[in-house]
């Protein structure tokens, strides 16, 4: 009997009236937003799913030229010595990357924080996890491809070199897709 008591109780707190009940005003409407569905690749593999790479080496290029502004910003508006943007490099692969996680938006998922295009405000974004971590291998993997010289030097051209240098041209992460979208996902193996 305790029980059905219960669950006769649970039930009437789910159904009509449980608004009046949890104290919002009548004829308030809700809305249930639910999180992202990450596929098992996207929960557990070390690497950025390949169809968020492109948001990835945005946010990535986004970040190093905040840190690199910010340096120049220091020293009056002057260049960078090679130690000091090496080092400057090196901080900015290695940052938090907390801010960064994944919405979906009609049933497409998108990298979401500093430096990528708003998305929708009533969403729920997953941060943490395996996230910074990807993005920290992302950056210093690209750091260590294409160089520090090359970065610096795109960085002096302005956001859109560091961002064509990182992100686009032939082997770019966004090279499949629309520019400044993500790449189309390849087909997955079975296993991971």
């Amino acid at each position: 009997r305790m029980v059905l008591a219960a669950w006769l109780a649970l039930s009437l707190l789910a159904g009509m009236g449980a608004e009046e009940m949890c104290g919002d005003p009548p004829g308030t409407r809700t809305r249930s937003i639910a999180a992202p569905r990450l596929s098992p690749e996207e929960q557990l593999s070390p690497h950025m799913p390949e169809s968020l790479r492109c948001d990835a080496c945005h946010a990535i290029a986004f970040q190093l030229e905040e840190q690199l502004r910010r340096a120049e910003g220091k020293g009056g508006r002057k260049a960078l010595s090679e130690s000091d943007y090496v080092e400057v490099l090196e901080r900015s692969c290695s940052q938090g990357w907390d801010s960064y996680g994944v919405q979906e938006l009609d049933g497409e998922k998108r990298l979401a924080g500093p430096g990528l295009p708003a998305q929708e405000p009533m969403s729920v974004m997953v941060t943490g996890g395996p996230w910074p971590g990807r993005l920290s291998k992302m950056c210093h993997s690209y750091v260590g491809e294409r160089g520090e010289a090359q970065i610096y030097g795109a960085h002096r051209r302005g956001p859109a070199a560091l961002r064509e240098l990182l992100c686009h041209g032939d082997k770019g992460a966004c090279a499949g897709g629309k520019a400044g979208g993500p790449a189309p996902p390849k087909a997955l193996p079975n296993e991971l």
